[in-house]
């Protein structure tokens, strides 16, 4: 067969988000970010769309009896095409609905494809249930090796290692089977000297920890850093990132996440753990042929996977369903709301059944209050709002500008040496005080606390007089040596927390951002307690006090506050609500503290929008460039389709292709010159009468497959798009048909669409593009990343800064 003028190798997409990339702040090379295989390599199945649009009917490729494997998929670093996606789904479930009917194995088979979303949920929930449970127990391990080691056996932490002693409750922490490092190695523990030692352990150990989570991130898997919640989000939105919820991804996040939490850095593991269960349900996936070969339906797995993340990390199950919905979901069907709420209950059941932290609760800080509170402590309660709203707008401004600043100057090509300076001095700044000293989720555990008889915290050192108690509550108290020195320790601790956490979020190590926040939040809410708390003690006789705070009575619970601190900061940061007070609601088991949580988060919200729109996800999806359409955005601005379509004026003609005059040449030319992820196809170059849409990648992948297996397809053969092609001379080489390949709807809107319209059109079909037409004709062509800058545009930002397709 000699086929003249033939192309040898494959097309390489030369699309310039393809090269190097920084996701997360990680510079990555697309070749070492292939943990995920593309879907290409798994085609096949029931049936190919034929670009149809939502009424395509499923035929096969002309020039081969199956269908071509990667035809209908996508490239690395580009948007999923939501309708072909739903239609392909929809054509899929006709066929087996209708196969059903002719045999048993074939119902067999309709049973278990309904049946395989449940069974997947299940997997997702005991896989991410167990991952949780195993880095809660390494975590709070190591944690306390920092300290000292267990004589027991080296495997157990401070606490467990304590169980079986014979020592007083008071004396709980300094059983004889626990030996802090200076015991181990001096013979003592007391005195200077052995205060050195254990100070530079306690160092050495954290150093440890985190560099070799920052060399493992590095050298293995770059998608491991950060927290995961802004990349999920514009996955789930329809963005394909090849390699971030992969295999290699999902080890060492697990390993690393333990290593950066128990080095005492200012991060929490809650916002690592929904990339940890989102990496499990994008991998089960594989399991599925449905999911597997479906981008949309793979994004609804991952909105219930993030919810048993959430789950899992603050055993609140239906708070997860909340904040998969509230805060990263894209699409989110009422199906797959049962199914979130089935993968958060597996994923809470099995840490319930692990029992990492030994009390028989999901989260080490679960606490319950006895005491009502009183409408007046609604003013302090609105106070901590303000505070969360105000120090939440401040760590989104500070943190975004030290990111930027990593990612624009020298400093983003040493992730390394950050990560030890950061470490050496949150570890020389932590030791000295107690309650930076302890894991962060202990700290906020310490200041949820409501005191009881036995505590022997410092925070609950009051001067008791047990001739005023009734049964076990305790009156308020005059305030001990104990608790203001504990005070002075908790304002320290909160300067230090506010500022290095900014510095912390953001680097080369998995780093979540829920428990700093809530830390912060849970600090102030203490010290404010305790303050109402003893002014209604001195000065009970007050008129704001007099009515329902008499002497000897018990009404203030500075650990409410700190509960109610907590949500507001945390509210500030990330601007969730309603998730927020399930979350905190399900972590304190009692309704009757909605009210001031509420109160808490709406101001918390109120005020930081005021200074700031977005919040820290959103910020940082910004910050990199990601396409990312908000839903909660209103665009306002009365420009038309004609003012956003490309060409603009002066720029060089719309790129296109006719339906049966242009050659395999003519093609193979349009596709090497340009860098377009797809082509308008038209009647002719002169009528410029649309006919229908082709992707750059099924055009590469249809032309090559023909080249291999049909014979006669050579440079000078017809391309034909249409069902009937025009006569040719008997001496012309073969036609090749493509229309199966072609999208015949394709979502058009005129030139005089206002815009609002278009981005409403963007926003809630998903789409990829839009071809604009004047009476029929076809004028330009609307991308995502056109709307995208547009909007940016308009907002007065630089719309360059989004990089990708």
């Amino acid at each position: 067969m000699d086929q003249k003028g033939y192309r040898r190798g494959s097309f390489q997409s030369n699309t310039s988000d393809e090269d190097m990339l920084e996701i997360a702040g990680a510079s990555v090379d697309l070749s070492m970010a292939d943990d995920d295989p593309p879907l290409d390599r798994e085609m096949g199945g029931f049936s190919t769309y034929n670009g149809g649009g939502m009424n395509g009917k499923s035929t096969m490729m002309d020039f081969l009896e199956e269908p071509l494997p990667g035809v209908g998929t996508y490239e690395d670093f580009n948007t999923i095409d939501w309708v072909r996606e739903k239609s392909r789904d929809r054509d899929r479930h006709r066929e087996i609905t209708n196969r059903s009917k002719e045999s048993t194995w074939a119902l067999l088979h309709s049973v278990s494809d309904a049946f395989s979303g449940w069974l997947l949920m299940l997997f997702i929930g005991l896989l991410a249930g167990s991952l949780a449970g195993l880095i809660d127990i390494s975590a709070h391990w190591m944690t306390d090796l920092k300290e000292g080691v267990c004589l027991a056996g080296f495997w157990f932490n401070h606490e467990h290692c304590c169980w079986k002693s014979n020592t007083t409750f008071t004396d709980r922490d300094k059983c004889p089977e626990w030996k802090s490092w200076s015991q181990l190695i001096l013979g003592y523990g007391e005195g200077a000297f052995a205060y050195i030692l254990n100070y530079f352990m306690y160092v050495v150990w954290a150093l440890m920890f985190s560099l070799l989570a920052v060399l493992l991130v590095k050298g293995f898997a770059p998608y491991a850093c950060g927290s995961g919640i802004p990349e999920i989000k514009t996955i789930l939105s329809g963005f394909i990132i090849r390699g971030y919820l992969g295999k290699w991804t999902l080890v060492i996040k697990t390993i690393t996440l333990v290593l950066a939490v128990s080095s005492g850095l200012s991060l929490g593991k809650e916002g690592p753990l929904v990339h940890v269960a989102c990496c499990c349900g994008n991998i089960l996936c594989h399991l599925f042929t449905k999911y597997r070969k479906n981008e949309a339906k793979r994004r609804e797995v991952l909105s219930a996977a993030a919810a048993a993340g959430v789950s899992v990390a603050f055993g609140a199950p239906i708070g997860g369903v909340l904040f998969s919905l509230e805060e990263v979901s894209y699409y989110f069907p009422l199906k797959t709301l049962w199914r979130s709420f089935f993968a958060a209950l597996v994923a809470a059941f099995t840490l319930r059944s692990i029992n990492p932290f030994g009390n028989s609760r999901l989260v080490l800080f679960y606490v319950e209050f006895h005491m009502p509170w009183h409408l007046l402590e609604l003013v302090p309660f609105i106070l901590l709002g303000i505070f969360g709203g105000l120090w939440g707008a401040f760590f989104i401004r500070s943190n975004i500008a030290w990111c930027r600043r990593r990612k624009t100057t020298r400093l983003g090509k040493y992730p390394v040496l950050e990560v030890f300076v950061v470490t050496a001095i949150t570890a020389i700044l932590a030791f000295p005080n107690e309650y930076t000293r302890m894991s962060t989720s202990e700290l906020i555990s310490e200041l949820f606390n409501d005191c009881g008889i036995l505590d022997s915290s410092k925070l609950c050192e009051y001067v008791n007089d047990f001739n005023s108690t009734k049964g076990d509550d305790l009156p308020d108290r005059a305030a001990g040596p104990g608790v203001y020195t504990a005070m002075w320790q908790l304002a320290l601790a909160l300067i230090m927390k506010v500022f290095i956490t900014i510095f912390t979020f953001g680097m080369k190590v998995p780093s979540g951002l829920f428990i700093p926040s809530m830390a912060v939040g849970a600090i102030a809410g203490r010290l404010l307690g305790v303050a109402v708390e003893q002014l209604a003690f001195y000065h009970h006789d007050w008129a704001i006090f007099s009515g329902w705070c008499s002497q000897g009575a018990d009404c203030i619970t500075p650990g409410l506050y700190a509960m109610v601190g907590a949500a507001a900061c945390l509210g500030g940061v990330t601007r969730m609500t309603v998730s927020l007070v399930v979350i905190m609601f399900e972590l304190t088991g009692g309704l009757e503290y909605i009210v001031p949580l509420m109160a808490a988060a709406m101001t918390s919200k109120w005020v930081a929008d005021a200074i700031g729109r977005e919040g820290i996800y959103d910020a940082h999806i910004r910050l990199n460039g990601y396409p990312f359409l908000e839903a909660k955005e209103e665009f306002s601005h009365k420009t038309r389709a004609m003012d956003v379509m490309r060409p603009r004026k002066n720029d060089p003609p719309l790129t296109v292709i006719t339906q049966d005059s242009m050659t395999v040449e003519d093609v193979e030319t349009i596709v090497t010159k340009t860098t377009y992820s797809g082509y308008p196809v038209v009647v002719s170059r002169a009528s410029q009468r649309l006919v229908g849409f082709v992707l750059r990648r099924d055009l590469i992948i249809s032309i090559e497959n023909a080249r291999k297996k049909q014979d006669g397809i050579v440079s000078t053969s017809i391309i034909c798009f249409t069902d009937y092609c025009p006569p040719l001379p008997p001496s012309s080489p073969s036609v090749l048909k493509l229309r199966s390949i072609l999208d015949l709807s394709p979502f058009t809107v005129t030139d005089e669409t206002p815009m609002e319209i278009v981005v409403d059109i963007f926003r809630k079909l998903g789409l990829r593009q839009c071809l604009v037409t004047h009476n029929g004709k076809l004028l330009g062509i609307i991308t995502k990343k056109d709307v995208l800058k547009h909007i940016a545009q308009m907002a007065n930002q630089d719309p360059e800064s989004i990089l990708f397709n």
